[in-house]
């Protein structure tokens, strides 16, 4: 089975798909609109988030203003970096809170704590691989679903059947849908549905 792998970004029209691809192609599509004053352009990320842009000026300075095509670093709560770390090998000291008796175990662990903790959570991104992957899916999925298509024929059905994994009735129930809101709602949930057996 081919699976679509779904873009960096996408930009809606109403129902039509616009545009597709990185920050900078979605927003060169969706600029000569802005400057017509159309309305109706929504654009999302891989993870379905809504993204606003100021679209005043010119190309090029609207182009200057993109963010970074950079992941985000995870933010912890109270984030404040701690001495040096290693920040050329993309170690950064940060602060975490365990008990005593979580503290005492750690250092008794091969390489001591961090190494332990590291350890720990490889193996624990390793074991929930799939599982992320599918929260991931699912989640993304609704979002768009939830924009582009709340108000339309068997949406809460398709919810339920994203939730509930059952890629079949999910492609029922989003079969009256506009043809780009379906197709890229079932290039969004795709990685949701269980592999085959």
């Amino acid at each position: 089975m081919i699976t679509e792998t779904a873009p960096s970004h996408v930009a809606f029209h109403g129902d039509r798909l616009l545009a597709e691809g990185d920050l900078p192609t979605v927003v060169m599509a969706i600029k000569p609109l802005a400057d017509r004053g159309e309305a109706g352009v929504l654009v999302f990320d891989a993870a379905s988030q809504q993204l606003d842009f100021d679209l005043r000026g010119s190309l090029t300075e609207v182009l200057a203003r993109l963010p970074a095509d950079q992941p985000p670093e995870p933010a912890c709560e109270g984030d404040a970096p701690r001495g040096r770390g290693r920040p050329k090998l993309g170690v950064v000291a940060r602060e975490v809170t365990l008990l005593p008796r979580h503290w005492e175990w750690l250092g008794q662990q091969r390489g001591g704590a961090s190494v332990a903790l590291r350890r720990l959570v490889d193996e624990a991104r390793h074991a929930s691989a799939d599982t992320d992957r599918i929260r991931a899916a699912r989640e993304a999925a609704h979002r768009f679903m939830t924009v582009m298509a709340g108000d339309r024929a068997d949406y809460e059905e398709a919810a339920r059947a994203l939730f509930a994994g059952d890629g079949a009735k999910f492609a029922r129930c989003t079969e009256l849908w506009p043809a780009d809101i379906r197709r890229h709602a079932r290039r969004l949930a795709q990685p949701a549905w269980p592999a085959p057996g």
